[in-house]
């Protein structure tokens, strides 16, 4: 008979999704009050104690608010299990418990400890009381849930840690699953180091639960410089999916510890408002594996970058349609020499926030592939290094056409890519009109503010690529207006390092002959002193450190007589 009840719950268990138990350890029962202030810690490992002994087994604990003034210690085939069947988001109701063991130690012991294989905790909400929004930094406690290091199969299911300062920390815990977890750890969500088995991270999402968030708020700040979500040190193919952050210095960060570096499969993983989405500081030779990504920079922000793979780092990382926005510098930052990236059917949608000319994509050394990728803006795409051992660029869409530069020469190779959408012919070149502020400018223009139709404003130093026939001179005329404040020693319009006119105050239109080149295209600089309106106007709210404000620029080769040509659109005009 009673083989036929346990063949029983375990049928209601599947057709029910979730648990069905008979356990004979309950925290109330035992005499758990779980009001908040009887502190309930000596109840709880008691009970988890005799479970072990017993070989394993369910410790429940019913909807309540536990206060657990020590440490937990899970041990193998236990699991200390509350009401919650799902990623847990709130704090009203369910069972919850409160932690104040190790404040001020973050070397203490883990506020729950997974003791032995098969440890688990499911079901519950972990706060901490003594935390407060107004310390920060944060005050420092060890984790709340940590494995005893070689204790492998543990578990983390269906739990909020809502305001830890770590979250998780897995240590030689091979085959580990996280999964349906959600929290706003403060220092470091998870962790992971030395697993040698393959380890899972499912549904995990950090976000600022129970905090009124706002990107200058200091503690929200805090978190958001010094904060880091996911953190993976040696793993051997951890698999992650469906994983979300928002608010930290680091989304993932892959690093190395005494035993090596990661690598794995990531698909499906997002951060939002993050200072830097994704940092490869290191990665095993087989790489990373990154899939269905959603990157957005940190709000308020003037640096941050969605991929960064720094100058150390071996292993390859691999980007398959993946999409970049918000308020980002570069999208992509690949800066080692032994590594490769590359970047497929991804989509970037916004980068050079700030106007400084930063390209979606910059590449200084190594090897790169961009193919098959979607650019939303009509400026720089990508640059490549002269350092760059090879980069192919190949199949890419943007408006306008893809624009990429090139410093590594015959290093580089790119075909099939959208054209430009403008005809440059040689009649084109010859005569021209740029009208700055308007679409189809962006092509022309490295390092500038938005466009503030019809115009735009510089920076103290801006850079100009305009179309040339090799071999002519040309007139340039540039109409706009050069504040007095803008004017130093150094304004003006500068060719290959060579003031070629001086800049005069309150300028509307200034006129500059150019000597013959024998590229395509002159680059040209602007220089001034930088200004910010805010600082000369009392009305003014504006806090951009400015140059001079361009509204259009004429280039007319040396005996043209043809109409002019708008750059803009690829439409003729009268001259």
């Amino acid at each position: 008979m009673r083989s036929v009840q346990i063949v029983s719950a375990f049928f209601v268990l599947l057709l029910s999704g979730g648990w069905v138990t008979a356990s004979p350890w309950n925290v109330r029962e035992a005499g758990a009050q779980g009001d908040g202030v009887a502190d309930d810690t000596g109840i709880f490992q008691s009970l988890l104690d005799k479970a072990g002994k017993a070989g394993g087994g369910v410790v429940d604990v019913p909807a309540g608010t536990y206060r657990i003034t020590g440490n937990l210690s899970i041990p193998a085939n236990v699991t200390l299990q509350g009401v919650f069947r799902s990623a847990v988001t709130s704090t009203a109701g369910g069972t919850i418990l409160q932690a104040f063991a190790g404040r001020n130690h973050p070397e203490a012991s883990a506020f729950i400890t997974l003791a032995g294989h098969n440890a688990v905790v499911a079901g519950l909400a972990v706060v901490y009381p003594e935390w407060k929004i107004t310390d920060v930094p944060p005050v420092p406690y060890p984790p709340c849930i940590a494995n005893a290091p070689g204790q492998e199969n543990t578990a983390v299911l269906d739990t909020l840690l809502l305001n830890p300062y770590e979250g998780i920390r897995l240590v030689r815990g091979a085959r580990h699953l996280v999964r349906n977890v959600t929290g706003y750890p403060s220092w470091r969500g998870l962790h992971v180091d030395e697993c040698y088995d393959i380890g899972r991270v499912e549904n995990v999402h950090f976000w600022p639960f129970g905090v009124h968030y706002k990107h200058d708020d200091p503690f929200c700040q805090w978190v958001n410089i010094n904060g880091t979500a996911f953190s993976f040190e040696r793993t051997d193919w951890e698999y992650v999916s469906n994983t979300f952050c928002f608010g930290y210095g680091i989304g993932y960060h892959f690093g190395a510890s005494e035993k090596g570096a990661a690598n794995g499969n990531f698909s499906g993983i997002g951060a939002d408002s993050c200072r830097r989405a994704v940092l490869v500081e290191q990665s095993q030779p087989m790489g990373l594996a990154i899939t269905n990504g959603e990157f957005v920079g940190r709000w308020g922000s003037e640096d941050s970058v969605c991929v960064e793979i720094a100058a150390e780092n071996q292993g390859k990382v691999s980007l398959t349609n993946c999409a970049f926005w918000g308020p980002i510098d570069r999208c992509i930052w690949m800066r080692s020499f032994q590594s490769q990236v590359t970047a497929n059917a991804c989509i970037f949608q916004n980068w050079d926030n700030t106007g400084q000319g930063s390209p979606a994509i910059q590449v200084d050394a190594g090897r790169a592939i961009v193919q098959g990728c979607t650019f939303g803006e009509d400026h720089l795409h990508v640059a490549v290094g002269k350092a760059v051992l090879s980069a192919i660029l190949t199949a890419n869409q943007a408006p306008g056409g893809f624009l990429f530069e090139n410093a590594a020469g015959k290093r580089t190779q790119a075909g099939l890519n959208e054209a430009e959408s403008i005809e440059w012919t040689e009649k084109a070149r010859e005569h021209y009109r740029i009208r700055i502020g308007e679409e189809g400018d962006g092509r022309f223009l490295r390092g500038w503010f938005g466009p503030e139709h019809p115009r735009r404003w510089s920076h103290p130093v801006s850079r100009l690529r305009l179309p040339a026939v090799p071999g002519k001179s040309y007139t340039l005329t540039l109409i706009g207006h050069c504040p007095a404040v803008a004017l130093d020693a150094e304004s003006g319009l500068w060719l290959d390092d060579q003031r070629i006119i001086e800049f005069s105050p309150n300028q509307r239109e200034i006129r500059v002959s150019l000597p013959a080149v024998q590229s395509d295209h002159y680059d040209l600089e602007i220089r001034c002193r930088g200004w910010v309106p805010q600082a000369h106007q009392k009305e003014s709210q504006d806090k951009r450190l400015l140059g001079i404000q361009v509204e259009t620029i004429s280039m007319e080769a040396e005996g043209a007589e043809t109409p002019i040509f708008d750059a803009n659109t690829g439409e003729w005009l009268e001259k």
